[in-house]
């Protein structure tokens, strides 16, 4: 006998995300073996619900009141093979936050000299906002690239804080590398001239969708590629604007938690005026990420942390985390999967772009 946890079957889902790749090749896999097996005498022979009891053996609970058969070996393999019975824990939980920033780094910094050879540039071009974020990504690009081959750019509106252009400048200037001002203002308002009844959100997501344009048409012009600067809590939260953040095609932060992205930014030398502040979007005059959010990156981390490893909102309330804040997190989680994919596309075949194929195991 094992104890079993059911709950451990949809955290086991939440560690393997490519299961579905081995439903689809399962049939396969059977029809090899089934070659295989027709040219090799069985390995083992088993005799219906013997078979449960012999394969655990001694591994068996003592409770079952009687020793289990053992397995009949029907060929070279040894009747002592033993199967190992792990029993779930339910005071294991995910993996901690901590990261050792030095591996890190290293790991990024090869990422990034991966994609860009894999893609055909030598540079890049990022969008630097004053945060943390940009700060970080134009650091690892810097690392990866060298200082000539990274373009930051500042894109401000007429209504962007002060502060976080006078320190987007100061880490292009820590970083040496080449930097670009690029006012958007007019490009925004001659739009909003024609939606005057805008409110802030569409405003908000017009000035982000603006600063994608010209990175990407900033792309075109130097053969440079855009690098993002999304991190996971935010990617998460679904705290970005569609096709505007979240679109360049290579992304060194998208795996990191804010809090991770704060220890690696300290790590790297990133002055303390920008990892110390509170993070904006710096779309509306005032406004603060957390704010937004109704909790702290610290708490919204450890949750997040743990929703992602498998556990359901009531594993986290029975576990002593406050429940309106596990609800907060859990709504904004499941309410904003459909940001975080390609756009959906009806399927008719069995290769099926981003489905069936062009996942990352097919290249």
């Amino acid at each position: 006998m094992a104890k079993l946890d059911l709950a451990d079957v949809t955290r086991a889902r939440a560690d393997m995300p490519l299961i579905a790749d081995l439903e689809t090749m399962a049939p396969h896999l059977r029809e090899a073996l089934a070659k295989v097996d027709a040219a090799t005498p069985h390995l083992l022979a088993f005799d219906g619900m013997e078979q449960l009891a012999a394969v655990m053996g001694d591994g068996g609970d003592a409770h079952a009141g009687r020793t289990a058969p053992r397995l009949r070996a029907t060929s070279r393999m040894a009747a002592s093979t033993a199967v190992p019975v792990v029993e779930a824990d339910s005071h294991i939980g995910p993996a901690p936050l901590q990261i050792d920033a030095e591996m890190v780094e290293r790991w990024l910094v090869q990422f990034l000299r991966d994609e860009m050879t894999r893609r055909g540039f030598q540079k890049a071009v990022i969008g630097i906002s004053g945060g943390v974020d940009s700060a970080v990504s134009a650091a690892l690009a810097v690392r990866a690239l060298g200082a000539t081959n990274v373009i930051g750019v500042r894109m401000p509106y007429r209504t962007s804080s002060k502060e976080s252009l006078e320190h987007g400048q100061l880490v292009i200037d820590a970083l040496g590398i080449e930097g670009r001002t690029l006012d958007i203002s007019p490009a925004v308002d001659g739009y909003l001239a024609n939606e005057p009844d805008a409110d802030a959100s569409r405003r908000g997501n017009v000035m982000a969708r603006m600063r994608m344009i010209a990175l990407f048409d900033l792309s075109a012009k130097h053969h440079a590629i855009p690098i993002g600067t999304g991190n996971k809590t935010e990617r998460l939260f679904g705290y970005f604007t569609w096709h505007a953040d979240d679109s360049p095609p290579i992304n060194p932060l998208g795996d990191l938690f804010k809090t991770q992205v704060w220890a690696l930014a300290r790590h790297l030398g990133v002055p303390e005026v920008i990892v110390g502040k509170a993070p904006s979007a710096d779309l509306v005059v005032g406004q603060t990420d957390e704010s937004d959010f109704g909790i702290s990156y610290a708490k919204a981390d450890e949750l997040l942390n743990w929703l992602l490893s498998g556990y359901s909102p009531d594993d986290l309330v029975a576990r002593g985390f406050d429940e309106k804040e596990v609800g907060l997190v859990f709504k904004r989680l499941s309410s904003t999967h459909w940001k975080r994919r390609l756009p959906t596309v009806a399927m008719v075949s069995s290769s099926t772009i981003g489905e069936s194929y062009l996942r990352p195991v097919d290249y």
